[in-house]
């Protein structure tokens, strides 16, 4: 009787075994899809660095690249199902934390990107985003010195964003 106990728990216990672990996502976008293309963002959002536009559009690529099954085009052209175009809408740094004196014991690095997302099987599609994304850091901080780390924590967020769109919005 005992035997009996094992082999029922152990052949419950394998029922319900996954068949793969992966942290790529493998099936919950439409099999149609399998090349995106990402168009160097524009930025009009004033003090802006110069090179953002094209970091945040390379952190684009690589996140969707890493996150999904997709593979990145090198061209725009037939084969690409998913095109993703954006805008830098909002770049500001705000104090978050007043102290005594209407001193900033904190900043706010917030940024912005109005994202629009083609796609061309397997019926036309159009899907936006707007992600906002900040991060805090102490006022007595130098924002040059600290500003590609402040924004490639931004990027993170935003990235995950698009991912997260792709992912749950077909």
């Amino acid at each position: 009787m005992k035997w009996l106990y094992v082999i029922l728990t152990i052949g419950l216990l394998s029922s319900c075994w996954p068949t793969s672990v992966s942290f790529v996502d493998n099936g919950s976008m439409p099999p149609e899809w399998k090349v995106f293309y990402v168009e160097t963002l524009k930025n009009e959002a004033p003090n802006t660095p110069l090179s953002y536009s094209a970091t945040l559009s390379e952190d684009v690529k690589d996140g969707v690249q890493n996150n999904t099954r997709l593979l990145l085009g090198t061209t725009l052209n037939d084969s690409v199902q998913i095109i993703i175009q954006g805008v830098i809408s909002n770049y500001s740094i705000t104090p978050v934390a007043l102290q005594e004196g209407d001193n900033a014991a904190q900043n706010r690095l917030t940024v912005s990107v109005n994202f629009e997302i083609f796609i061309t099987a397997p019926e036309e599609d159009k899907m936006t985003l707007t992600s906002t994304r900040f991060v805090d850091y102490a006022s007595s901080e130098d924002l040059g010195a600290k500003e590609d780390e402040l924004l490639a924590e931004v990027n993170d967020q935003i990235v995950q964003d698009v991912v997260n769109k792709l992912l749950s919005n077909w």
